[in-house]
């Protein structure tokens, strides 16, 4: 991971500056940035996204790897339907439209 440096925004233009003394022998160019409070956000966000793929992994494995017995069929699917609905109310809120989950 980067690491974070404290530095100076302009709340008019936007211009970001690293709190030292210009030397004079800059060069400018184009970067981009991230807030760290959105960026820590993300993270939180991308280790639930993780948690619930593991879970939801953890249950269709399960699934593709049973062969119930022929008598047994209708038995193991309610367990795993039963399983699945828990799991989808442990869910967290439906993404937003810029792919963050919503709190």
């Amino acid at each position: 991971m980067s690491e974070v440096i404290k530095a100076w925004m302009c709340i008019g233009c936007g211009s970001i500056e690293a709190p030292q003394t210009c030397i004079g022998i800059c060069e400018h160019h184009k970067v981009e940035f991230v807030h760290a409070a959105e960026h820590r956000a993300t993270l939180a966000a991308l280790g639930r996204a993780r948690d619930e793929r593991r879970s939801l992994e953890a249950l269709v494995r399960r699934m593709a790897c049973v062969t119930p017995h022929d008598d047994r069929c209708a038995a193991s699917l309610k367990v795993f339907r039963e399983e699945a609905r828990r799991l989808l109310t442990t869910l967290r809120s439906p993404f937003d439209p810029n792919g963050l989950r919503v709190e």
